[in-house]
């Protein structure tokens, strides 16, 4: 947490002139039972009615005054806490997008949501009361019980042991809390990761009716936040009645230690009532006090929570650099068929283990792919197709053999400057708020409105764009959830196309699609730039039967590699994955037994496709 102070150098000022203003405030409260005891001691015995009305207007002014010291030390504690928080969630923001796939598999997208909202605000909260609070309290408490020894000394050590038995239940309840309030926090993030998938996935929970199970299962981790917050509310909450308990046990002991001195007449009526208010004022503040322990406890123990993700480095790092090769390869030195060119994408003995599994997900993948070659990749589910493209862009870096781009290792490219290079549409089609425009302009900033037609054109979007209210303009809500699955498909594809990227990836990226619009986009694809390197990964045989070559993959290890011919003859799992789509008569000859008869699934379009 004490790291996360070096934020708070923007708002020195603040962080100064609030507790200065909350001292100031707390002086003269300091004073208002003086105040009192001379309007008891002096005014109204002699019942001079001048004086107690200089003293009721003294008063009047010294609250007044305490009332702007405190609204403006408010403003400052204010303005400190939020730019400091506003501060802290940028830099985390910024932080978290600077970590690799495999930093944030093992924080959690549940866990970073939380630390961004739920910790940020206690942190807020925890700064506001600091600044307010945290001088005040401890000076109106010994600044009470300095001014008890200014009016009776023996009376005084009374306000001293009581201050010291509140300080040991203080600090005692505290030391307790702190670890407690980090496990709340933990069963927070238990909470928010299954809302997150319960919603994200709430779908698949009603086609397989697990909505009685999951609700089960959120009870489970519901009650045991629930609990878990009961235990540490209940030990926090016996620090209130405990102190009320020895304030009230000392105001008894001065009352009747002050009774006797006012019959002996060594204090007066008013010393005795200024007294009990000086302990009136160390009561409400020991309880504030105590209330801002526990959120100082709640907000050092969320700051440690953002500050341990803060010290999260990437495992990747960005490499020195690559020398531009003077742009993309040109169509006729695409490379294929000469042994001498430069592989636009190779793979060397590549293997990949993910950080939370000890086994390798890839093993032993060597592929060296030409410019302007199409190369499908083809396998069962959990086969490691998607984990073999990752590696292309850096998203992950390969547990051993090379990975390489142009002749170079992907590790010596800056990811940016590699990232350049590939256009990639991944198995989830994610759109972001704003315009259709907006979100096509992520592939290039300064295209313009012909390239963005252009690449709707090749997606096969511009038809159902061209519809849309406004065009490219139409607004897209949150996650495109106003638009169909196919359509966010192939606005995902147009938007990886404006880039004109070298080597574009289609991950599993026409699953929404039906059959006929899979066909035209594949179409387009071969249409394009004859320099484009194409990876295309799918489940589908039919999408890949153009290929140039097709890469078979069956539980992460290579098992084929040719033309889909080739494999249907020389490839098992091919063959198998091959005619479990399409009809054994059609593998088996070139016409079809029920030729010339109405196939009514051919003209059927996916609901998705919209």
């Amino acid at each position: 947490m004490r790291k996360l102070l070096i934020y708070m150098k923007a708002y020195r000022k603040e962080a100064f002139l609030a507790p200065l203003f909350k001292m100031l405030e707390a002086t003269f409260e300091l004073f208002i039972p003086l105040v009192i005891r001379a309007l008891i001691d002096t005014g109204i015995p002699e019942r001079d009615s001048a004086y107690i009305l200089r003293m009721g207007l003294l008063l009047a002014a010294l609250a007044l005054t305490g009332l702007v010291m405190a609204i403006t030390a408010q403003y400052f504690s204010a303005k400190a806490a939020v730019g400091f928080t506003a501060k802290i969630r940028q830099v985390l923001f910024g932080h978290l997008q600077t970590l690799s796939y495999t930093e944030l598999d093992q924080l959690g997208t549940s866990a970073m949501v939380t630390r961004l909202t739920s910790d940020m605000n206690q942190v807020q909260n925890g700064v506001n009361l600091v600044l307010r609070l945290f001088l005040r309290s401890p000076f109106i408490v010994f600044g009470s019980m300095i001014m008890a020894f200014t009016i009776d000394a023996e009376a005084a050590l009374v306000f001293a042991a009581a201050i010291v038995l509140l300080s040991a239940v203080v600090f005692g309840i505290m030391l307790v809390s702190i670890p407690l309030y980090k496990k709340v926090q933990q069963a927070l993030d238990r909470v928010t990761g299954i809302t997150r998938e319960n919603l994200t996935g709430v779908r698949v929970l009603r086609a397989f009716r697990l909505e009685e199970n999951e609700s089960e299962r959120f009870g489970r981790a519901n009650a045991a936040l629930n609990a878990l917050q009961m235990f540490t509310g209940r030990i926090a909450a016996v620090m209130n009645p405990v102190t009320f308990i020895i304030v009230n046990a000392a105001i008894i002991v001065l009352i009747r230690l002050g009774a006797w001195k006012v019959e002996g007449g060594v204090l007066t009526q008013g010393a005795i009532v200024a007294l009990v208010n000086y302990m009136s004022q160390i009561l409400v503040e020991l309880i504030k006090l105590a209330n801002l322990i526990i959120n100082i406890t709640k907000s050092v123990a969320c700051g440690n929570r953002i500050q341990s993700v803060l010290e999260t480095g990437s495992s990747m790092k960005d490499g020195p650099g690559v020398e531009p090769s003077g742009g993309r390869t040109p169509s006729s030195d695409t490379g294929q068929g000469n042994p001498a060119a430069t592989a636009r994408v190779e793979f060397r003995n590549v293997s990949l283990a993910y950080a939370s599994s000890p086994e390798e997900s890839v093993l032993d993948v060597n592929l060296k792919v030409m410019p302007g070659e199409t190369v499908g990749i083809i396998g069962s589910t959990g086969s490691g197709k998607t984990s073999v493209i990752n590696m292309i862009p850096r998203f992950y870096d390969a547990s051993s053999g090379e990975v390489l781009v142009d002749g170079h290792n992907v590790k010596e490219y800056r990811l940016e400057q590699l990232r350049e290079k590939i256009g990639i549409v991944p198995q989830k089609a994610v759109l972001f708020a704003g315009t259709v425009k907006s979100n096509l302009l992520w592939g290039r900033k300064d295209a313009s409105d012909a390239e963005l037609w252009q690449a709707l054109e090749t997606a096969q979007a511009a038809e159902f764009v061209r519809k849309l209210p406004e065009s490219l303009d139409t607004r897209v809500e949150q996650g495109g959830r106003n638009f169909s699955g196919g359509q966010r498909q192939r606005l995902t594809i147009a938007r990886a196309l404006v880039s004109k990227p070298e080597i574009l990836i289609l991950d599993d990226s026409a699953s929404a699609l039906d059959f006929a619009t899979d066909a035209k986009l594949r179409r387009a694809i071969r249409e394009m730039d004859p320099g484009t390197t194409v990876f295309i990964v799918s489940q589908r045989a039919a999408s890949m039967l153009h290929a140039d070559r097709i890469l078979v993959l069956d539980d992460g290890q290579p098992v084929g590699l040719g033309k889909s011919d080739e494999l249907l003859e020389s490839c098992a799992v091919y063959r198998e994955i091959y005619e479990s789509q399409f009809r054994r008569e059609e593998t088996e000859t070139d016409v079809p037994q029920d030729a010339g008869k109405p196939d009514i699934c051919s003209g059927t379009r996916s609901r998705e496709e919209g």
